[in-house]
């Protein structure tokens, strides 16, 4: 079967009132009616409430409070809490940490229902596509639950199949979270800074790959084109022909979930287990630049001899080579606590500009590395984290790629499971060697042929695109039609001197003007009231207020100089 692309499923709609309910009542289970009441929404729909809601007081700290709202919530706000604890420069990195905890297991959808959802995205009776199938779910998520099942010609494969009617409840969830971004927004002005309606956007671009199997399956097939030359490192083959938006067939792997190896007493090797992980990571980080996003303890198994199987790979990071060798570099100068290497990486890499306060950054910086040096930096992805967070990104108006916060937060979990397997394993002095032969080769004179191709390139489009160039400018030039535009630094200073200086020159024509005409008024009586001693009052006042007039204007201009 042919896979479509898929096609975007949510539109904008009213909000569900019986669901706004349903959200605001777990909110104000978990104490977050302060945040509800400021926004307003929960007088608008009070009515709702019965009297009988009250809700006891809970010992928990606020992450672990928003980690079970998040939980009760159901599948939308799940998917939430794990896309925000991929962003602590967003919510903190206790927040950060608490959402990261948050076990996506739901109970299983009955059988019949997973079989009406496969015959009719495979267009096929069940039992013509299978030899054998497990009625009985070996996983259950909030999105998608797992079964085994045997095809016809006898391979063994894991058969994922999408909850029925889960788009439909996630697009009622997304508008009510829009809805309820768009009342903290017009509410709460100290919330702004968190782009609240961006997150919205991210989330809803994220969960609409999660929702697309099709582009799962590429991912995957994708990751395996890197691994062909490694021996320890494993993803399961795919089954297209038997795969859809909603289906998802590939290779069943028999293996231990490297969160039950931490948890065991079996006599795995675990230090191996670490070094083959943090290798892995290093190598799909900066030289695959196409990385596993997700290294949650139950989405990379355990096989024999040590291999490690990475699945679900809904959420995949990209980076380009320019970014990898970048981050290297800062890689290198941060091991080596080389604090201006480190800035001066970072003003070439546009992270920070010419006017960042570089003397205070220094500081922040050393700041920064002292509290994880000790002997030696052994969590660089936690580094990373805070490096990201709110604090430094005002204070210094650090321009962080998307890509670079999201490694941060790999970086750390991949780092944690290597503690939790070796308490004295140091990942990134493991890794150390590895970032030096990716220099050596950076720096090797041959590597130039890999650019000169690129180069050629461009010279080609210049060389091609030059003499329609010249004509159309030539032509333009010839018309008369030639546009210019023109930046000018700092306009609105000079409009307002400008300003300033045209008004003085008014004034001082006012003033002229008066003297000028009282001048004339004195020099005769006729006509004019109240003659004082042979001149006519109304000159003299005249004359007088131009006087004090041009006092104040030459005092004015004085006190200026």
């Amino acid at each position: 079967m042919k896979l479509q692309p898929f096609k975007k499923p949510f539109k904008r709609q009213k909000p569900d009132l019986k669901r706004l309910r349903e959200i605001v009542a777990v909110l104000a289970k978990y104490q977050f009616t302060n945040v509800l009441e400021r926004t307003g929404i929960i007088k608008s729909i009070l009515k709702f409430f019965k009297s009988t809601d009250v809700y006891e007081e809970l010992d928990s700290t606020a992450p672990e409070r928003l980690r079970m709202a998040m939980e009760d919530l159901g599948t939308t706000f799940i998917k939430l809490a794990q896309v925000l604890s991929t962003r602590p420069d967003l919510v903190g990195k206790d927040v950060a940490d608490e959402l990261s905890k948050l076990q996506d297991e739901v109970p299983p959808v009955s059988f019949e229902l997973v079989k009406k959802m496969i015959e009719s995205e495979l267009e096929k009776p069940l039992d013509e596509l299978f030899m054998e199938f497990e009625e009985e779910p070996i996983a259950s998520a909030s999105i998608a639950q797992v079964h085994r099942g045997v095809l016809k010609d006898g391979s063994k494969v894991a058969i994922k199949v999408q909850r029925p009617n889960i788009t439909e409840d996630i697009e009622k969830d997304i508008t009510i979270m829009r809805y309820l971004v768009g009342q903290v927004n017009r509410r709460i002005s100290d919330l702004k800074y968190y782009n609240l309606t961006g997150i919205v956007d991210e989330f809803e671009r994220a969960i609409e790959k999660e929702l697309d199997f099709a582009q799962e399956l590429r991912n995957i097939d994708r990751f395996r084109t890197f691994l062909k030359k490694k021996t320890k490192v494993y993803a399961p083959k795919t089954y297209p022909e038997y795969s859809s938006l909603r289906v998802l067939t590939m290779e069943y792997i028999k293996g231990t979930k490297i969160g039950d190896v931490i948890d065991s007493d079996v006599n795995y090797d675990r230090r191996k287990i670490a070094e083959i992980g943090t290798e892995t990571y290093f190598r799909q980080i900066f030289i695959d630049g196409y990385f596993h996003a997700d290294p949650h303890p139950g989405n990379i198994l355990v096989m024999e001899d040590n291999v490690l199987c990475f699945v679900d790979f809904g959420m995949m990071g990209h980076l380009d080579q320019e970014f990898r060798d970048n981050l290297a570099e800062l890689f290198v100068y941060t091991v080596r606590y080389d604090v201006k290497g480190m800035i001066n990486q970072l003003l070439y890499m546009g992270i920070i500009d010419d006017e960042t306060d570089t003397a205070e950054l220094k500081y922040d910086l050393m700041d920064l590395l002292d509290k994880y040096y000790g002997a030696e930096i052994k969590d660089v992805g936690g580094m990373i984290t805070e490096f990201s967070m709110p604090r430094l990104m005002v204070k210094h108006q650090l321009k962080l790629p998307k890509d670079f916060i999201l490694l941060g937060r790999v970086l750390s979990m991949a780092e944690d499971l290597g503690r939790k397997l070796d308490p004295s394993f140091n990942g990134i002095e493991f890794a150390e060697p590895l970032i030096r032969k990716l220099f050596k080769k950076k720096l090797n004179p041959l590597r130039m042929l890999d650019y000169q191709t690129q180069y050629l390139f461009e010279l080609e489009h210049i060389v091609k695109d030059l003499p329609q160039t010249i004509n159309q400018t030539l032509l333009r030039a010839k018309k008369g039609k030639i546009k210019m535009d023109m930046e000018i630094n700092n306009l609105d200073r000079f409009a307002d001197k400008m300003e300033r200086i045209v008004d003085r020159i008014s004034i001082a024509l006012i003033i002229a003007a008066l003297i000028i005409g009282s001048s004339l008024i004195l020099q005769t009586n006729k006509g004019m009231p109240m003659p004082v001693i042979g001149f006519s009052t109304v000159g003299i006042v005249v004359f007088m207020v131009a006087t004090i007039m041009a006092i104040i204007l030459i005092i004015s201009i004085l006190r200026k100089d």
